[in-house]
């Protein structure tokens, strides 16, 4: 169940940031403005309307692919085994023998000095 949970995070964490990278690589509605005054270059590697098409759908697919590993994400990290909320309950313990024969004593009350 680890290497799921490293798998589907990783994938989670590309595709977050790729789909991030679309987003900034899109032009926005009022581009073809700018573009008019020549401030940008109308045509691109894909052509004037295959760039858009082309980064629209892949964005869609990453955001897809991003909410299908957030819900996988989810579903791991809801379905570990329950523990005790305690800490103390998870804490080791070590077992003191004791000799049967005699009766543990009180610590004495006396403070015992320091040598200097």
């Amino acid at each position: 169940m680890d290497i799921v949970h490293t798998l589907l995070l990783t994938v989670h964490i590309i595709a977050g940031v790729s789909v991030i990278g679309l987003v900034l690589l899109q032009h926005g509605k009022g581009a073809d403005m700018g573009a008019a005054f020549g401030s940008g270059a109308s045509g691109s590697l894909f052509g004037a309307t295959g760039s858009a098409n082309f980064l629209s759908r892949a964005t869609a697919v990453l955001a897809a692919v991003f909410f299908l590993t957030s819900l996988g994400l989810s579903y791991i990290a809801n379905s570990a085994p329950r523990t005790s909320g305690s800490v103390m309950d998870s804490a080791p313990t070590q077992a003191v023998p004791v000799d049967p024969g005699t009766t543990p004593s009180a610590p004495d009350s006396k403070a015992k000095e320091i040598p200097k």
